[in-house]
């Protein structure tokens, strides 16, 4: 049997739920997590992912690359050097909860902010911490007041459980963040079977790529 070396690089918001489907893997032999302050700055993330994985040459046969195609990232696997695959979808709520249920769920309140146990790990203070936006409290101005500005357009945070470990703290710390937003709270269930499906392909293709070498 072949034994293959598989890397995961990946945003730290899908990382509990990653964890959760490859613990103990004696594949993946490379874990790194990359904060989600790069989505803010699009052509940076995509060039600290592609250097990420293009580190990792030689030293596993596929990368598991794990962020959807948002915003700049789209054929990424083509840009580096090492097999890859990503997540099929445009976020990760469409991963987490499918594509079809996204819209479903967009449709019926259109100003959702969609919580998981990653965001609701962050609540509002990692937010503004990763926003930067309290840059400007020695001028006067509260992270709170941007918050307000950027949540302007919304009005439900929807918690979805992925039945990661402590899933019960993750929701009452979802449920803060609404409350500070003055928000709604609701929850619905998550699903993990695309998650897992693209890290299926990540071992077929770090076999197919063992069994060349």
């Amino acid at each position: 049997m072949i034994r293959t070396r598989i890397g995961i690089i990946a945003c730290e918001i899908l990382k509990k739920e990653i964890e959760r489907l490859t613990a103990d893997d004696p594949d993946i032999v490379h874990r790194e997590y990359l904060e989600f302050a790069l989505h803010v700055y699009p052509e940076d993330m995509r060039k600290t992912i592609i250097e990420k994985v293009d580190a990792l040459e030689g030293q596993v046969d596929a990368v598991f690359i794990g962020y959807a195609t948002c915003r700049s990232l789209s054929d990424l696997p083509a840009s580096v050097k090492v097999p890859s695959v990503m997540l099929e979808g445009d976020d990760c709520v469409a991963v987490m909860i499918s594509p079809e249920e996204y819209a479903k769920e967009k449709a019926a309140c259109t100003g959702t902010w969609f919580s998981s146990p990653g965001w609701a790990e962050k609540g509002v203070d990692g937010i503004i911490k990763e926003l930067r936006l309290d840059t400007m409290q020695d001028e006067g101005y509260d992270p709170m007041y941007f918050m307000d500005i950027i949540f302007d357009g919304y009005s439900r945070c929807l918690y979805v459980d992925t039945g990661v470990s402590g899933t019960k703290e993750f929701e009452a710390m979802s449920q803060d963040f609404a409350d500070k937003l003055r928000l709604r709270h609701d929850c619905r269930a998550g699903d993990l079977s695309r998650l897992s499906a693209s890290i299926q392909r990540t071992k077929r293709l770090a076999a197919g790529a063992a069994g060349k070498a």
